[in-house]
């Protein structure tokens, strides 16, 4: 009987198998998905950039600070330019609950209490609405584990903190009083909420009527510091990244008007250690090319190990609530998702 050679390629094969661990073969192929998707990111993000209006953003800070001087009518066309309605997801269905509260829901129905996400828009606290974050808040509730109740607070200049604040945490207290009918579960309420969003997020489970009475929290590029931080990411992305200091520092002086910058319901990120300790567990996601990067990281370490800090390093600000990065939405819907119904948060895109 003739014994035929085995090639030579089988062999080192069968090597590999035999010696290397199955979980380091996972490991590499994970890293290879990761590093595949960081370059869509990045692609995606680039296009992003380069489709954006020029000089939109000096237009929206010019707005705002009119509006500090008293002239609202550039800021009011500012935000009917963010407030398109959506259309919704077949498997979606949303009504509203208030003038200011909107519920989101699958479409099937189910008798179970589900988890509910009290969504708060970004924008600066002086626009955006209910209908600015529409996409991503029917997104979270087509994936059939949660409802999403979003928030349409009231903005500055005209109405600074604490009043936008307020309404938060009153969305907070409606979705606790009125659980039963909603259909959902008081003890798994997560508040979430995307750049000013995400710092009203924090802010509303650091306030006394809410503190302890959540099961998450869910940030996005938080603004976690109200003023110029001066950090090597506000430097280097300063301009031309989504979000402009000199429009950041426009936002963080209309909101803090009437308040100092630095008191820790507004700068979060200055919370005190024992504030911060009685958090709940918390889902942030960053933006790698972000001028609130740095301070979302400060953020992060200070809060500790009930915090889970995801970066997309190529991303830019705005991935959540402005269409042009898909794969950074998809990405931070998939991995909300699991942090909201319990699951194993993906950690890799």
């Amino acid at each position: 009987m003739t014994h035929r050679p085995v090639p030579t390629i089988l062999l080192l094969l069968s090597f590999i198998y035999l010696v290397v661990p199955a979980p380091m073969l996972t490991s590499c192929a994970s890293q290879r998905t990761a590093s595949q998707s960081h370059a869509l990111m990045r692609a995606e993000a680039d296009s992003f950039l380069r489709s954006m209006q020029p000089g939109l953003q000096r237009h929206q800070t010019q707005a705002v600070r009119q509006a500090m001087a008293g002239d609202v009518a550039p800021l009011q066309a500012v935000r009917s330019a963010r407030n398109a309605t959506a259309t919704l997801p077949e498997n979606v269905t949303a009504c509203m609950l208030t003038p200011t509260l909107r519920l989101y829901q699958p479409a099937r129905a189910t008798t179970k209490p589900l988890p509910l996400l009290v969504y708060l828009h970004g924008g600066g606290w002086t626009f955006g609405s209910i209908n600015s974050c529409a996409r991503f808040c029917s997104a979270m509730a087509a994936t059939g584990g949660m409802k999403v109740l979003a928030v349409d607070y009231r903005l500055a200049p005209e109405h600074p903190y604490p009043e936008g604040l307020d309404d938060c945490i009153e969305a907070v207290q409606y979705a606790l009083t009125h659980a039963d009918s909603l259909g959902i579960d008081p003890a798994r309420i997560v508040v979430g909420g995307d750049s000013s969003g995400g710092n009203l997020a924090v802010a509303t489970a650091l306030s006394p009527r809410c503190s302890g009475r959540l099961h998450g929290l869910l940030l996005f590029y938080p603004v976690t510091l109200a003023y110029a931080d001066g950090s090597p990411s506000w430097r280097r992305y300063a301009e031309g990244y989504g979000l402009d200091a000199d429009l950041m520092n426009a936002f963080n002086e209309a909101y803090t008007v009437r308040a100092d910058a630095r008191h820790s319901a507004i700068s979060v990120g200055l919370a005190s250690a024992a504030q911060l300790q009685a958090l709940p567990r918390t889902l942030l996601i960053a933006a790698g090319r972000d001028i609130l990067r740095d301070q979302g990281l400060a953020f992060a370490e200070r809060v500790g190990a009930r915090l889970t800090r995801i970066e997309y390093p190529e991303a830019v600000h705005l991935f959540i609530t402005v269409p042009g990065q898909p794969t950074a939405f998809r990405t931070a819907v998939r991995q909300a998702a699991a942090f909201i119904t319990g699951d194993t948060v993906p950690l890799n895109p």
